[in-house]
């Protein structure tokens, strides 16, 4: 595991063949953090829906309507939005403290997620102001829910070879392609889908991103089961789908510069070095207070990765909320917090070699959940061969 080392406000990423430095910046927090926490615990103790211990690991792939709906009705989807659009203008930091309280008690929040975190931030940066009016409100309130339409067959992480075209018609346009690996799209309402609409002197070029409703017709979303049973992906096919030209969101052919934001926004947030973290709770648990020095030693070790991870997450999301694009920070994020969260199960499996994957006890439902479901950790939201591509062109090395 790559150690993090924090000097003089700035954190230096280590590992055998490099030394690299990542600028924290500082996220002074608002008023009350403090009891903002006890609040959102306390909405927790009231409506965290009965489920197995699974279910608090990687669980923003986990869904609950009713709880998205409440989680809404309590402020708590689209708090940094205007309220002009259902939001409540709190500050990004206590948006921050909210999803680390929901993520740390394992909370189904994977309903309005996607429409929380890049859906509605995108509409409200390049959206038009009828669909803003349209779908923030309903959004926030978590009533509607959002997937993302960026992925296709040869067409992963390489965004720039999506092949779903769309064609100028009289009424609007037409789309016809795939997308796939597309997360909660069986639940969503709408896909913000990534389409060439016209060639370009490069890849990039000729890329625009449109607002579908999955329900129109020619949209077809197919199930995909995961090796663990689980069904959080999907197909989707879009077979001569007319839209009116009201759903194009932003400047036609501006899709790539506006994806690679949104991918900031996705990248970066704490999701990304918590979605094991309900394996470190049992780990402490089962600890006491007269654990032996290995297994101590590997709760420090954990808990020293899991901060510096932290400051990392924040810093990069003080510079979203300044009204920058730290797509290099995002993506060391993601990269190291990935390796964070796949390492965990299969170290905690080491150093507990005679534990029952199949007992009842949570440590070992938890255990058998991470170690099927934490390999697809570094694909979704770019491999780590793309995102170390990106942080060697951010840092000048190719």
């Amino acid at each position: 595991m790559t150690p993090h080392i924090v000097v003089a406000g700035r954190l230096a990423l280590r590992d055998a063949r490099s030394v690299e430095t990542f600028s924290i910046r500082p996220f002074r927090p608002p008023g009350d953090v403090a009891q903002l926490r006890r609040d959102v615990r306390a909405f927790l103790r009231e409506h965290q829906p009965v489920g197995g211990a699974a279910r608090r690991a990687n669980c923003w792939a986990v869904g609950d309507s009713a709880f998205s709906r409440a989680l809404g009705a309590a402020g708590y989807i689209g708090m940094i939005w205007p309220k002009a659009y259902g939001g409540h203008e709190r500050h990004p930091l206590e948006r921050y403290v909210v999803l680390e309280e929901l993520l740390a008690a394992g909370a189904p929040v994977g309903m309005h997620w996607i429409a929380d975190r890049q859906s509605g931030p995108l509409l409200l940066r390049y959206g038009t102001e009828a669909q803003r009016q349209t779908y923030l409100p309903a959004m926030a309130r978590g009533e509607l829910h959002a997937c993302i339409g960026m992925s296709e067959p040869g067409a992963g992480s390489d965004l720039a070879s999506v092949r779903t075209r769309g064609e100028r018609t009289a009424d609007g346009w037409r789309i016809n392609g795939q997308k796939v690996w597309t997360t909660n799209a069986h639940n969503a309402h709408v896909m913000i889908a990534l389409v060439r609409t016209s060639e370009g002197e490069k890849r990039q070029d000729g890329l625009t991103q449109f607002l579908i409703e999955l329900d129109r017709p020619g949209v077809s979303v197919r199930p995909i089961v995961d090796l663990a049973g689980g069904h959080d992906f999907n197909e989707v096919f879009l077979d001569d789908v007319l839209i009116p030209d009201e759903n194009r969101i932003g400047a036609e052919g501006a899709g790539w510069k506006q994806v690679t934001a949104e991918l900031s926004l996705e990248r970066s947030g704490p999701e990304r070095y918590l979605s094991s973290y309900a394996l470190l709770v049992e780990l402490v648990r089962l600890a006491g207070g007269d654990a032996d020095p290995t297994l101590k030693a590997l709760i420090g070790r954990f808990t020293a990765e899991l901060w510096c991870l932290r400051q990392m997450s924040l810093s990069t999301a003080a510079k979203l909320a300044a009204g920058e694009d730290p797509a290099l920070e995002a993506a060391m994020v993601k990269d190291l917090g990935n390796s964070f969260e796949q390492e965990m199960p299969r170290v905690v499996q080491g150093a507990l070699e005679h534990i029952d994957l199949a007992a009842p006890a949570d440590l070992s439902r938890i255990l058998s959940v991470l170690l099927l479901v934490a390999p697809s950790f570094s694909l979704r939201g770019g491999t780590r061969e793309i995102l170390r591509g990106i942080v060697a062109r951010g840092l000048g090395l190719r």
